[in-house]
C-alpha cells in the first residue's frame, strides 16, 4: 500500500474528513487530497505530526518488513545517543512482539537488549555528569562516589565490589553448555585474568587452543597475559616479542601486541605497534579503534596536543572512509567535542 493509501485509510480510521486533517496540519485540503490520490506526497517534515495526530509511529504509514523495521531500530540507536521516549516505548513494543516469532525472535532478543542498554548508557551519561558536579562541590564528600563507579567503571577497593566471579560463573556456563564455540572462551579468560585467576585462566586457554577455529594469534597473546599475571613480565615480553617477529605485517597480531602493552603501561611500545596496525590494516573502511587508544595514551602521557591531532585523524577516517559526518552521525560530534576537551587541556598546560 503506498503512503497515500495509507494516509486516507487512518484518516477513515480517526472519523476525520480531509479538511479536518489540513486543519490539524496547518495546510490546505486540496493538498490532503493530492496526498490520497498519488498527486503529490507530503513533506518529510509532516510525517511525525501526521503520526501524532494518527496516534501511530512513522514507520506505521510505510509498508515496511520485519526485517526493515528491525534494520531501522539497530540503524537509530548506532546514529544517536539518546532516544525520544516515545520512541523508545514503539520500539519495546514492536520487538516485544517479535518474541514470539520463531523466524525474529533471536534477533529481537539482541535488540531489545541493545535498546536497554542504549537507554541506561544514555541515563549513566547524566548521573555521571550530575555525579561530577556534586564530587567538585563536596569532594570530602561519598555520596556520589558510588555513582560515578557505577556509571563509568571506576576502580573500587572493596575485592567484594571489585571481583568478575558473576561473569566468570556465567562464562563458565556458556562454555561448558557449547564447548565447540571459541568466543565464550575468550570472554571467560577476559575476566578470569582480570582477577588475576591466572591457573583457571591457562586451563581454559589450553581448551580453548585445542579447537579447530581458535586464533592463533590471540593463543599466544593470552599465554602472555596469563605471564603476566602470573608476575612474569619478562617471559610474558618474549612471547609478544616472538609473536611480532614472526608476523612484522598482521594487523591483527600488531593490535594485539599494542593492547598488550598498553595494558602494563609500556606507551611508546604501545602507540608504536597501534600505529603500524592502523597503517598495515587492509580492510576498508577501517575501525577508529587503534587512533582512540593513541589519543588516550597521548592524553595519559600529557601530550595533550598529539591527542587533539589524533582527534583531526578520528575525523578524516570517519568522513573519508565511512562517509559520516555531524548531521548523520553522533560519533563526529562527540570526537569534535573531545578535541576541544583536549585543545583547552593543552592550552591549560601551556599555561602552568
Amino acid at each position: 500500500m503506498d503512503l497515500g493509501k495509507k494516509i486516507r485509510q487512518y484518516r477513515f480510521k480517526a472519523g476525520m474528513t480531509q479538511e479536518q486533517l489540513a486543519e490539524k496540519l496547518g495546510i490546505a485540503a486540496q493538498s490532503v487530497s493530492k496526498w490520497e490520490t498519488a498527486v503529490t506526497m507530503p513533506d518529510i517534515t509532516s510525517l511525525p505530526l501526521l503520526a501524532e495526530i494518527f496516534g501511530i509511529s512513522i514507520d506505521d504509514l510505510f509498508d515496511l518488513s520485519t526485517e526493515q523495521r528491525l534494520n531501522r531500530i539497530e540503524n537509530r540507536m548506532d546514529a544517536e545517543t539518546e532516544l525520544p521516549r516515545d520512541v523508545f516505548s514503539e520500539y519495546e513494543e514492536f520487538l516485544k512482539k517479535q518474541l514470539d516469532s520463531e523466524q525474529y525472535k533471536k534477533r529481537a532478543v539482541s535488540l531489545l537488549a541493545y535498546l536497554y542498554w542504549h537507554r541506561s548508557n544514555s541515563f549513566a551519561e547524566k548521573a555521571a555528569r550530575y555525579a561530577k558536579e556534586s564530587i567538585q562541590k563536596s569532594p570530602g564528600e561519598k555520596d556520589c562516589q558510588w555513582i560515578l563507579c557505577k556509571t563509568e567503571n571506576h576502580a573500587v577497593w572493596d575485592w567484594n565490589m571489585a571481583n568478575h566471579a558473576k561473569a566468570v560463573s556465567f562464562y563458565q556456563q556458556i562454555v561448558e553448555e557449547n564447548p565447540d564455540i571459541t568466543l565464550p572462551y575468550l570472554y571467560l579468560i577476559d575476566n578470569l585474568l582480570a582477577d588475576r585467576r591466572a591457573d583457571e585462566a591457562g586451563q581454559y586457554l589450553a581448551r580453548y587452543s585445542r579447537l579447530e577455529k581458535a586464533n592463533p594469534i590471540l593463543k599466544e597473546i593470552y599465554k602472555a597475559h596469563i605471564a603476566l599475571a602470573r608476575f612474569d613480565e619478562a617471559g610474558a615480553d618474549q612471547i609478544v616479542e616472538k609473536l611480532l617477529k614472526e608476523q612484522p605485517d598482521n594487523d591483527v597480531a600488531l593490535f594485539e601486541a599494542a593492547q598488550y602493552y598498553a595494558s602494563k603501561c609500556s606507551y611508546e611500545k604501545a602507540i608504536e605497534c597501534y600505529e603500524s596496525a592502523f597503517e598495515k590494516d587492509p580492510k576498508r573502511p577501517r575501525f577508529q579503534d587503534a587512533l582512540m587508544a593513541i589519543a588516550q595514551i597521548s592524553e595519559i602521557t600529557g601530550n595533550y596536543e598529539k591527542a587533539a591531532e589524533t582527534c583531526d585523524r578520528m575525523l578524516e577516517l570517519l568522513e573519508k572512509e565511512w562517509g559520516l559526518s555531524e548531521e548523520t552521525d553522533s560519533g563526529v560530534a562527540e570526537t569534535k567535542k573531545e578535541k576541544a576537551r583536549l585543545l583547552a587541556k593543552a592550552s591549560q598546560s601551556v599555561k602552568k
